[in-house]
């Protein structure tokens, strides 16, 4: 005898697949969605519908974007010789809040981890090089988080890049190792962005 109704079962479930929601998170948010009002649920259930139908990956930097190129690539005011490489968007959110970084990016989408079966060819590594090849910078900041994954991924990419003459940088350890870029506050992004090291 099923004592769950299927729907409410259900959307436990599927909560419970996101990261950081457990069994237990996953149903207070059910039983709270089910206390709502109608509209209050249904403006969340459209806004998670508009993540497939209206989100698209730019074509330059692979941020995600409303259109393609995204905003950052469309903005004639940014600094164009330079690039930022971030492993996710939320990294791009990340550096724009300190204000200080007014170049391009690059959104690799993950990073090297042999452990859960990630290689370079299944991050946008080519890509970069491919875009350099094409509209060469003066710098390469390469802003991986500071942990094995990130400074495999860094120096992975260092390598693909040193053929290309474009200084590759990397961003000082203000950041701790370990962390993530898209959790460090801005005063700490600020001061890893300025005391960035030549690789």
């Amino acid at each position: 005898m099923q004592t769950v109704p299927r729907p409410v079962e259900r959307l436990i479930e599927e909560l419970n697949r996101l990261p950081g929601i457990g069994p237990k998170t996953a149903s207070r948010l059910t039983f709270y969605l089910l206390r709502s009002p109608r509209d209050q649920v249904q403006a969340l259930a459209e806004a998670v519908g508009e993540l497939q139908e209206k989100i698209v990956t730019c074509s330059e930097c692979f941020n995600i974007a409303e259109a393609s190129p995204c905003a950052i690539c469309g903005d004639a005011h940014r600094d164009r010789s330079l690039i930022c490489v971030v492993e996710e968007p939320l990294d791009v959110l990340a550096i724009e809040r300190t204000r200080e970084y007014h170049g391009l990016y690059h959104v690799l989408h993950g990073a090297i981890s042999p452990m859960e079966g990630v290689g370079p060819e299944d991050l946008r590594i080519a890509e970069l090089v491919q875009r350099l090849r094409h509209h060469p910078v003066e710098e390469v900041i390469l802003a991986t988080n500071p942990n094995l994954e990130g400074e495999s991924t860094a120096m992975f990419i260092f390598r693909q890049l040193a053929p290309l003459g474009a200084r590759v940088s990397r961003l000082a350890h203000g950041l701790p190792m370990g962390g993530d870029v898209e959790y460090a506050d801005e005063v700490t992004l600020t001061r890893a962005l300025e005391g960035r090291t030549k690789m």
